[in-house]
């Protein structure tokens, strides 16, 4: 089976689960101190821990990166987060 790169590569580099950079990020959905939802080339990444904070955003690079302690990451489909005929408002407050 034939991965394409669809647009920036997609990196995910952390260090002693305190301290990392995230590359090929397209959007940040959400963050907060417990978990930081971001939209990557490969599809929805959440980061999940505690004291998370988003030191630096390069939207144009598409790089971010994160500091605190990380306790899982997981990546899901985009599709899986937009349900059609939903807006971004609709979701976020549910």
């Amino acid at each position: 089976m034939e991965e394409k790169l669809i647009g920036r590569a997609h990196n995910v580099a952390f260090s002693n689960r305190k301290s990392g950079t995230v590359t090929g990020v397209k959007d940040v959905i959400s963050f907060d101190l417990t978990a930081i939802l971001l939209e990557t080339e490969f599809g929805m990444m959440n980061i999940k821990g505690h004291d998370l904070h988003v030191n630096r955003l390069s939207v144009e690079k598409g790089e971010i990166d994160i500091s605190g302690t990380i306790d899982g990451i997981a990546y899901s489909d985009v599709n899986s987060y937009a349900k059609k005929g939903e807006s971004i408002f609709a979701r976020l407050f549910k």
